[in-house]
């Protein structure tokens, strides 16, 4: 696809369940979805008006590159992310190929478990906002002495309870046992700590730190727990250049950076809609950071990227 025609909204001849801040979720029949990464972006829970040439791509194939790596260690939602595959599998998608192909999952539908699976293995964001003024995490004290994007051993488990409009909460362990029961709650928490695990020494292998990172599961009609959506992307992670880390400073992020530096520079537009209309210069500056972590990780540019394929397709 074209830097030049970046996708802000699709419209696909199959029922529409969601249209999220990035993603387009449709029914393709009664035990699948397509999951389409639009070009949208958001910046403190707003849209803004420009998308983000190939961000849907990115967010999408490194979703998929993480769960080839990931095929042998759990089980996940997606069945398939390369066109062909979905287009034999579906062929009324055929006519709209050149709308979502590269940018769309394939995947199994399950009921998502209302909690988020956040784990840190840095403190930073939110976490370090908590921390600095009341030494604890989702009120649980932390060690103290920590500074500013320090390393956390072990990571952290830090859930989060899912808003469907505004900041996600941070909860505790307990809490997260109150939802769901000991047994879900602890099964997630052995998941996410060990794909994190996993996420933090591959990408340490690249030059890049994984801060922290969010996951969600789902049960699907089986009773089987599943990794779901999008996978250690940089608009679910903290990704920050080895290169340029530095303890007891915020770090630059392989991510959306650009966009939230330049709107925090403006002294008239106070984080609400509408939002300012972002600069060409500030578009390219994000395009080329969401392309350069993909590149990274993956050690490939984005067009030369072979899709992977996934061989328990039904």
């Amino acid at each position: 696809m074209s830097d030049a025609t970046p996708l802000v909204r699709s419209e696909l001849d199959l029922p529409l369940l969601h249209r999220g801040k990035v993603r387009d979720v449709y029914e393709v029949d009664g035990e699948t979805l397509l999951m389409v990464a639009s070009d949208r972006v958001s910046a403190f829970d707003v849209v803004l008006d420009r998308p983000i040439p190939r961000k849907g791509e990115v967010l999408t194939l490194i979703t998929a590159w993480w769960l080839d790596q990931l095929r042998d260690r759990l089980h996940h939602h997606l069945l398939a992310v390369d066109p062909d595959v979905i287009v034999e599998r579906h062929p009324d998608l055929a006519a709209s190929r050149d709308v979502w192909a590269r940018r769309s999952m394939l995947v199994r539908r399950t009921e998502p478990v209302l909690v988020e699976c956040v784990v840190r293995g840095f403190i930073a964001g939110s976490a370090w906002k908590e921390y600095r003024t009341h030494g604890t995490l989702a009120g649980e004290a932390l060690p103290a002495g920590l500074e500013e994007s320090q390393r956390l051993d072990p990571p952290i488990f830090s859930p989060a309870t899912k808003a469907q409009e505004g900041h996600d909460e941070n909860i505790t362990f307990d809490q997260t046992v109150e939802l769901l029961g000991d047994d879900l709650a602890g099964r997630l928490r052995d998941l996410s700590l060990d794909v994190y695990g996993f996420g933090r020494e591959v990408a340490g292998k690249r030059d890049i730190l994984l801060a922290d990172t969010k996951f969600e599961f789902g049960i699907d009609a089986g009773g089987d727990l599943l990794l779901i959506d999008e996978v250690m992307t940089p608009d679910s992670s903290r990704f920050w250049p080895k290169e340029h880390y530095a303890l007891g400073r915020g770090q630059p992020s392989l991510d959306k950076q650009p966009i939230r530096d330049w709107l925090d520079s403006l002294s008239d537009w106070d984080k609400t809609p509408p939002p300012p209309p972002l600069p060409d210069e500030v578009v390219f500056a994000a395009s080329t950071r969401y392309r350069e972590v993909f590149e990274r990780l993956a050690g490939v540019s984005l067009d030369e990227y072979v899709l992977p394929r996934f061989p328990d397709l039904p």
